[in-house]
């Protein structure tokens, strides 16, 4: 019965710790949405003089060709992973062909 006394009061102050925590933490970040995003960002600096995450041109065309540059690289994985699946795929015993049997290195 002690160990359940125990697990329900550490469950009860956990809940208000959490909630007083959680509380504090969405009013600092209410406080910083209303402020505008004026508050100094503290993103690490990259060379380019921008915090990680922001981007100095927001327009049609640049956003268009970041698009495009990131299809590419997503088709360009997916024949990488598909060449090593075809690769792994006799190490496994899946075949290409299902109706060939796997081969042995035992046999």
């Amino acid at each position: 019965m002690s160990q359940q006394d125990n697990f329900v009061g550490g469950f009860l102050l956990g809940t208000l710790v959490g909630g007083v925590l959680g509380g504090v933490v969405g009013a600092l970040a209410a406080s910083r949405m209303q402020s505008g995003g004026k508050a100094k960002s503290s993103l690490p600096k990259v060379d380019g003089g921008l915090a990680f995450g922001e981007f100095d041109d927001t327009d049609e065309e640049s956003i268009e060709a970041a698009r495009l540059g990131l299809e590419a690289k997503i088709a360009q994985l997916n024949d990488a992973i598909d060449d090593v699946r075809q690769q792994l795929g006799g190490i496994n015993g899946h075949s290409e062909h299902p109706w060939e049997s796997p081969s042995r290195i035992d046999s």
